[in-house]
């Protein structure tokens, strides 16, 4: 499921599909069809929608050993232009992709935005012991009001799903964004129409008792915000990354006295000049320069970019080839689009947005987007 605008991720969404954001310098995309290949996944179908040109130029027909088929989604209207799923909804992609996906074996599903390192193998192995029609992963988490909450049996049967409850939820069981699902799901998606996987097909398949739950794991996050793609960057960082190796990699240059603190990822082509600290939690992209006495933590640094000397960045992403002058203060939230200019002595509060190609001469001390 490619197609979301990532209208949260704006002003870094308008110049780059969110399945290209970079999770440690790697796109969120790759990292899934790692994932997959890792599997046994061989062939693969990406529901687009947004940007698909984009999608299709970074792939092609093979990526990571996966064969990849297009699915494009219908086209844009005014009224479906506000949808972060576009005309067809969670359901009407996988309808659309029927011919592509085939009528004899069942086959998975992923939301493109979601980081896990689950074991996609033992999802497909309990869905066909289960002999239901659809098999939901399912992850435990503290705060299950932002997603589908599940309840679910001793035997894994789920009787009960609630998209986004508004009130006390019942369950800490959400839904994972991870399907696996017999060709039987197509008789349950209307052709051509926006359909709802969680609100009108899961319920009729759980009242037949035919929709099942399997609980993952792990690392899972749900990139879709600002601050939760800052959380999936850091959390990659700790779990997949050997410091020592990445931490001063062959083509990048770290300036004397300079610290790189855990968990780092520099890219190819970086530059850090004297004393200055990265990290902990930062992604630096390749070919960024980075002046003295900068400070850099819990941030994503996208490629080509400049920050000169003694700036401090907390809690923010930049965009590719950004300009940030001297003596700038980039607070947490902050997302600065791609090219834009950031003039020497700017402070940023918490939650600033810049435009792409925008420059900004004077503080911005309230949360608010630059046009």
């Amino acid at each position: 499921m490619a197609g979301g605008f990532g209208t949260r991720l704006r002003p870094l969404s308008c110049t780059r599909p969110k399945l290209l954001f970079p999770i440690a310098n790697k796109p969120l995309l790759d990292l899934t069809l790692e994932r997959l290949a890792a599997n046994g996944i061989d062939e693969a179908v990406l529901a687009v929608n947004f940007m698909a040109e984009a999608l299709e130029k970074h792939c092609g027909n093979t990526r990571h050993g996966i064969r990849l088929h297009y699915s494009r989604d219908m086209p844009l209207t005014s009224k479906t232009a506000r949808s972060s799923q576009g005309a067809l909804g969670t359901g009407g992609p996988v309808k659309q992709a029927q011919k592509l996906l085939g009528d004899k074996e069942p086959f998975l599903v992923l939301n493109g935005d979601i980081l896990t390192d689950a074991d996609y193998s033992r999802i497909v192995q309990d869905h066909e012991e289960n002999n239901g029609i659809a098999t939901i992963a399912l992850h435990r988490v503290e705060d299950p009001s932002r997603y589908g909450v599940v309840e679910m049996t001793e035997k894994k049967h789920i009787i009960r799903f609630t998209e986004k409850p508004s009130k006390e939820a019942t369950s800490k069981l959400v839904n994972a964004g991870v399907y696996v699902f017999e060709p039987d799901i197509f008789n349950y998606i209307p052709m051509g129409k926006r359909c709802s996987l969680e609100k009108e097909v899961f319920p009729k398949i759980a009242e037949g008792r035919k929709l099942f739950g399997h609980e993952i794991k792990g690392l899972w996050i749900d990139v879709g915000k600002p601050a939760d793609y800052i959380r999936a960057n850091q959390l990659w960082l700790k779990a997949r990354i050997d410091i020592d190796s990445v931490s001063r990699p062959q083509k990048a240059r770290v300036g004397k006295q300079s610290k790189i603190k855990e968990a780092v990822a520099l890219g190819d082509g970086v530059s850090v000049d004297e004393k200055s600290t990265i990290g902990p939690n930062v992604s630096l992209g390749k070919n960024t320069s980075i002046g003295k006495g900068v400070s850099i933590k819990d941030s994503i640094i996208l490629p080509y970019t400049l920050i000169s000397h003694n700036t401090t960045v907390e809690g923010a992403m930049i965009g590719e080839s950004v300009t940030v002058g001297r003596n700038v203060k980039i607070g947490k939230g902050c997302l600065i689009g791609d090219s834009a200019i950031i003039k020497d002595g700017v402070k940023l509060a918490r939650n600033v947005k810049v435009c792409p190609f925008k420059e900004v001469s004077e503080d911005i001390l309230k949360p608010r987007s630059v046009m």
